[in-house]
């Protein structure tokens, strides 16, 4: 033990520096650690999405962000409807099968959906990414068939899809749009990330 008085004033100005450093390095720490936190917009980007669909009129398209994607949501005429069944020979995957990007058993029926009347899908072509553009107008046009009955075209490669978003066949898209999963909380209002098995 040392024989060495101790300064009092030193050891109380020892201790309150070291605690005004520590409360310092905790102030200065406190943004860098919240850097790790996602933002509110983050959140959001992967949250279910609330869709008020009481305003679409038939042959109308509506587009909303999810996960950072369009989503599409038509409502399909009853002729559009039934003009879906006769098209299977054309399509490269009718029964939407492929696994590339899996449709939800709810969907895997003609009109590709809960409801026939609405069409919900991810308006992102699966060949490159691009966005097609909506040919709802049936008859023929430039770039697409005579008897087109109605659908999306991309433009950028020439892929075609239904009024359901199936690929036709010989197209450079390898599969259909996309369907999120989604469900109805009213006959009004569409949730869009959710489903009820989730």
């Amino acid at each position: 033990m040392s024989d060495t008085p101790v300064d009092n004033s030193k050891r109380t100005w020892l201790i309150a520096s070291t605690c005004a450093g520590a409360v310092g390095a905790g102030f200065v720490a406190t943004p860098f650690v919240s850097t790790f936190q996602p933002s509110e917009r983050a959140k959001a980007a992967g949250a279910a999405v609330e869709v008020d669909i009481s305003e679409v009129k038939p042959g109308e398209k509506l587009t909303v962000e999810w996960r950072g994607k369009p989503v599409w949501i038509m409502r399909r005429t009853t002729e559009q409807v039934e003009a879906l069944k006769k098209l299977d020979g054309q399509l490269a995957d009718p029964a939407s099968n492929r696994q590339a990007y899996p449709t939800p058993e709810y969907a895997k029926n003609a009109h590709r959906s809960i409801k026939p009347e609405f069409m919900v899908a991810v308006g992102i072509c699966t060949h490159l990414g691009c966005s097609p553009g909506d040919k709802f107008q049936s008859g023929a046009q430039p770039s697409l068939p005579d008897d087109w009955q109605g659908g999306f075209l991309c433009a950028c490669h020439g892929s075609t899809f239904d009024l359901a978003g199936r690929v036709f066949k010989n197209k450079p898209a390898p599969d259909n749009l996309e369907v999120p999963p989604h469900m109805y909380l009213s006959d009004s209002k569409l949730l869009i990330g959710e489903d009820k098995k989730a």
